[in-house]
């Protein structure tokens, strides 16, 4: 099989609502013969995952708002026009520092776009979920999580880290 041609323009794609955030699957890893995936997140402030490893790498491009990044013994900053990548197996996290941050996510292989669908519920709207938006419990996000290759290993970043 072979990949198939996929372009989508602003604010399109797939969109989802991701524990607290929208996400827009850009380009499904389908569309890559699984090489690779594209997604567009918009966070709000201090969202913070598990500091986490998993079988994909990372890569970061800041589109609007600030980040800090911690990724194995290394935490840095990222603005808008900022990059950064994150090979798989090293543990990493980032924080929102700004009110909001639009961020595209290259997972490498693709993949990250599979967890985030497992765990979503579809976006009626291109914009952050409403409060009342169901979420996976605990349990089941374990679940995604192991399913998809996620190991969580320590806590996300607070505020005042």
């Amino acid at each position: 099989m072979r990949g198939t041609v996929t372009s989508s323009g602003p604010g399109e794609g797939e969109r989802l609502w991701f524990l607290g955030t929208l996400a827009i699957i850009k380009v499904p890893g389908e569309a890559s013969d699984g090489r690779f995936a594209l997604i567009e997140f918009l966070f709000p402030r201090h969202t913070s995952l598990p500091l986490q490893t998993h079988p994909q790498d990372d890569s970061y491009i800041v589109l609007e708002g600030q980040l800090t990044v911690q990724a194995g013994e290394r935490r840095f900053e990222l603005a808008p026009g900022a990059a950064a990548a994150v090979p798989m197996g090293v543990a990493h996290t980032f924080r929102v520092d700004s009110s909001t941050a639009r961020v595209l996510v290259l997972s490498t292989p693709a993949g990250l776009e599979e967890m985030v669908r497992d765990a979503s519920v579809p976006a009626i709207r291109p914009a952050l979920p409403p409060s009342e938006t169901p979420r996976p419990t605990p349990e089941q996000l374990e679940a995604v999580f192991r399913a998809h290759g996620q190991v969580n290993i320590g806590p996300s970043l607070s505020p005042d880290d």
